[in-house]
């Protein structure tokens, strides 16, 4: 019998062997796994996964945006990435919710290139009004909402829902832990100058409404949550977008970081079968794919 290793190697060789022949966007007909990062086509929008929640797009237009930014202490983190320096130029962060996996690097991460976070209205307030950051550096931003920081011809971020809790753990002047208000959880669905758009899921269990942001904004690319005991489960993951999302590809992320977070890319795509038209891909942390 062969290996889950030997798997996915014949399915980057089959995937390798189709690229010659025609375009990256063509979905295969049977879930595929592509382990590594291997690119799937040059370089137009770039999806850099850095363990858990965060990554790192790059837009056509070169804008730099960077999602839940947990690198410093995050174990899945490349040694190489643990350097907020190393990320390079950034104009534009986004952190779907108060939780220290997900906003961790964040407000360190603006001040040092003096750019926005952006994020739940009440997890921003609260960043203000304690003075973890400026508020010229905490806009408000709400479910439902579209923003353009870099006007109507750049990428455009819009707020959606995610199925989540969203507390923010501080320390008061005396040292002592408090958790504060940390806002509703979000998801964001990033449209790039080209119309090509990703669909960041947060954290997050499955709703009903994940097909309605399917039929609304058809993602080309979900990066969703399977680790199990906080998010999804393998197999909700894998129903979700089988059944109600359906886009051209499908990213795990957010698992074995803890032990809890226990859920496995191959439990996700074994749940996939072999009847959906998505894509999986599958990157090691510090890998990245071009679309």
């Amino acid at each position: 019998m062969k290996t889950l290793h030997s798997l996915l190697l014949c399915a980057v060789a089959a995937a390798a062997l189709a690229g010659c022949a025609g375009t990256m966007r063509t979905a295969a007909p049977v879930p595929q796994a592509m382990p590594g990062g291997s690119p799937i086509a040059a370089g137009k929008t770039e999806v850099l996964w850095l363990g858990q929640a965060a990554v790192r797009i790059t837009t056509p237009g070169g804008k730099v945006i960077m999602i839940d930014p947990w690198l410093t202490s995050n174990p899945k983190t490349p040694a190489n990435w643990k350097q907020l320096s190393a990320l390079g130029k950034i104009d534009a962060i986004l952190v779907t919710h108060a939780h220290f996996d997900h906003l961790a690097d964040a407000p360190a991460l603006a001040k040092m290139h003096n750019v926005p976070v952006y994020g739940p209205a009440g997890m921003n307030q609260t960043l203000a009004t304690y003075g973890i950051l400026p508020a010229e550096l905490a806009p408000r931003f709400g479910k439902g909402g579209t923003i353009m920081p870099w006007g109507p011809t750049g990428p455009k971020i819009t707020a959606v829902r995610a199925e989540h809790s969203s507390e923010l753990a501080h320390k008061d002047a005396a040292g002592k832990d408090i958790v504060l208000p940390g806002g509703e959880p979000v998801g964001f669905i990033v449209e790039m100058e080209n119309g090509f758009k990703v669909w960041h899921m947060g954290d997050t269990g499955v709703f009903g409404d994940m097909r309605l942001i399917g039929e609304m904004y058809r993602p080309d690319v979900v990066l969703l949550p399977i680790g199990n005991h906080f998010v999804m489960s393998p197999q909700d993951a894998a129903m979700a977008m089988r059944d109600m999302v359906r886009p051209k590809y499908a990213i795990p992320i957010h698992y074995g970081t803890i032990p809890q977070l226990r859920g496995t890319p191959a439990e996700f795509i074994a749940a996939m079968g072999t009847s959906s038209s998505v894509r999986v891909l599958v990157p090691d942390p510090g890998q990245k794919y071009d679309f």
